[in-house]
């Protein structure tokens, strides 16, 4: 996805450079739909320069700041000199994160969605979060509720959410659901005490999974998952329900699993 309009001076973007001259260099925005801009020859390097080419090559890519828009001639003034090494990098990254949820907006919306559909998902997300990047990471981690007051349709969101936990890979994300257990046969508290310890996994968890069980309000119980992406974090719930209900029925009891807590509905 490429913006239209002008990007603001003292704003940092990513370009290709297109062509070298004497006095300096064309760079093709790569972020902006037909925009493009020089960079000076002072603006190349700091220090005296005698040729450009020795600092830069024809389709090299690089991170700009904008020094000056000028709308009238149509002429945007970029500086390379004046990017850092940690602002370049942070910006490359941005700017692949970006590439990675233009692909994925394509997966969710289908290679045959047209362009209106495309810019109008892609501004509701970019007006929620901020960039499309920022929109999948949130849909991916806290699903539909990410994508709440937008003005996307069910389907949308839908598609979208399932494609970011499919693609996104967060630091942590966190996931709760509750298991109901109910034991009156004769083992009594010692069966809900062995669904318990089920439930925990009985040191069969992953290294990199936090799970805790924890007591809400009889017959309720939380577990609560803290893993490095949603699809391990909702297997590992799911595993931990599993275990506990089957331990719970072994016992004599019952068990269910739900989402949403129900103690406080009582």
């Amino acid at each position: 996805m490429k913006y239209s309009g002008w990007p603001d001076t003292g704003e940092l973007v990513v370009g290709k450079i297109d062509e070298i001259e004497d006095f300096g260099v064309f760079v093709d925005l790569e972020e902006y739909q037909d925009q493009r801009g020089l960079i000076h020859i002072s603006e190349v390097a700091s220090g005296w320069i005698k040729n450009v080419r020795d600092h830069v090559r024809e389709g090299q890519i690089v991170v700009c700041k904008v020094l000056d828009v000028d709308t009238e001639s149509q002429q945007i003034d970029l500086s390379l000199k004046d990017v850092n090494d940690h602002q370049r990098s942070d910006k490359i990254q941005d700017w692949k994160n970006e590439q990675k949820a233009d692909n994925w907006m394509s997966l969710a919306l289908g290679e045959d969605a047209d362009d209106e559909t495309y810019t109008a998902v892609a501004n509701e997300l970019i007006g929620a979060h901020g960039s499309l990047y920022d929109g999948f990471k949130q849909a991916a981690i806290h699903g539909e509720e990410a994508l709440e007051g937008t003005d996307l349709s069910a389907d949308e969101i839908g598609a979208l959410v399932e494609t970011a936990r499919e693609n996104v890979s967060v630091p942590y994300v966190t996931v709760t659901g509750y298991v109901d257990l109910e034991n009156a046969s004769p083992t009594g508290v010692d069966g809900i005490r062995t669904a318990l310890e089920a439930a925990e996994g009985n040191g069969e968890v992953p290294d990199e999974v936090d799970l805790e069980v924890s007591y809400v309000g009889a017959p309720e119980y939380r577990i609560n998952v803290r893993a490095p992406n949603y699809k391990t974090a909702e297997s590992q719930l799911e595993e931990s329900a599993r275990r506990a209900v089957a331990a719970i029925e072994g016992e004599g009891g019952s068990g269910e699993f739900h989402r949403e807590r129900r103690t406080d509905d009582e």
